[in-house]
């Protein structure tokens, strides 16, 4: 199961009226509500859907989601809550083609409706959620997709999906690109990780990279920390780096968080403190960070994690490796608390220190 995004209308905020996107391996999106039900599934290839294993997802708007995946697409969805004659409804609107292998991350601006996307074919692009803004597809980008399609596409009824190419290609990267993000207070500005170690800096409107921040290791998740003026990364090598992207700092790396025994492939700001942190590992667990609880040893400002949560469907448990458990998406809600999804097919909320998991799907 993929990373799990969460949206509850500005105007109804009332307890229940909660949404939980989760997106998985087995090719579908689901959404849920706060009873531990899915209300609406994704179609599948045939109707529509990801050829292949989705790997990201997030909400537009309350009547938009994007997602995207192994079949190199990203694919917006028009989603409609039940009445009470019609169930929820989620319907594919665009595809989006541009990359040449996964697209492991995507990052949604609404206001500007544009979506950011990293892939393994190192690169980024930037798209429009619109389709009058968006280009039409390059030839290239269609015949390697028909080409996926024909060997991965199972029988069923045909379905017409408007096809759009991307607004810009972002080039630099040397490895696959894990993690993209829209800067907190400017939305033309984006940085992006890599396997190769670096975290970059884009400049959307000229569609450069402006700085690049090299660190020991491959970067597999980032998130900004508007309020400290960071940006943390999860590593390959089981620890969290914090890094000031601005040009004008003189020290790469800030702090390093440690205690995972695995990749660290996600991470979530507290919405409720400017220092809190929470990160999903292949270890199996969550962690919870304050970055004000911090000792400095040889290898400069160092924090351990408050305290570990882990996956409910082995009883909490702790596996050093996370076999069968690698937790794989985590999301800190102001109301619903933290959610993460993992290789246990289950999405599990928890308030506080105490685990809320949602059943299997």
């Amino acid at each position: 199961m993929s990373p799990a995004q969460r949206w509850s209308s500005p105007n109804e905020r009332l307890p229940g009226h909660e949404r939980i996107l989760s997106a998985s391996y087995d090719g579908l999106l689901r959404i849920w509500n706060m009873s531990s039900q899915v209300i609406v599934t994704s179609p599948s290839a045939g109707n529509g859907g990801h050829l292949s294993s989705v790997k990201a997802a997030k909400f537009v708007s309350p009547s938009q989601v994007a997602s995207s995946g192994t079949d190199r697409t990203v694919r917006l969805w028009k989603y409609r809550e039940a009445s009470d004659d019609s169930p929820a409804v989620m319907s594919p609107q665009i595809e989006l083609h541009s990359h040449k292998a996964s697209v492991d991350s995507i990052a949604v601006h609404q206001p500007s409706s544009r979506i950011l996307s990293a892939s393994a074919d190192h690169t980024v692009c930037l798209w429009s959620t619109r389709k009058s803004d968006a280009p039409a597809v390059p030839e290239s980008s269609l015949s390697a997709h028909s080409s996926l399609g024909a060997k991965r596409r199972k029988v069923g009824p045909a379905v017409s999906t408007a096809q759009r190419g991307c607004l810009s290609i972002l080039k630099s990267h040397t490895a696959p690109v894990s993690s993209v993000i829209f800067a907190p207070n400017d939305s033309t500005v984006a940085y992006s990780a890599s396997w190769d170690h670096g975290l970059k800096t884009w400049d959307l409107t000229a569609s450069t990279s402006i700085d690049t921040r090299s660190t020991s290791h491959a970067l597999l998740s980032l998130v900004a920390i508007p309020d400290l003026n960071l940006v943390a990364a999860g590593t390959s090598a089981r620890h969290i780096t914090l890094v000031d992207p601005r040009a004008s700092a003189t020290k790469i790396v800030v702090m390093t968080l440690r205690g995972h025994t695995n990749a660290v492939v996600s991470l979530a700001i507290d919405p409720n403190n400017a220092y809190g942190l929470a990160s999903g590992s292949h270890d199996g667990t969550c962690r919870v960070w304050d970055l004000r609880s911090t000792k400095t040893d040889k290898d400069g400002q160092v924090g351990q994690s408050m305290y570990t949560i882990g996956r409910e469907s082995i009883g909490g448990a702790l596996r050093t490796s996370g076999d069968g458990v690698k937790v794989f998406g985590v999301l800190w809600d102001p109301d619903i608390g933290i959610v993460s999804a993992g290789e246990d097919k289950s999405v599990q909320i928890n308030r506080g220190q105490c685990a809320d998991p949602v059943a299997p799907s």
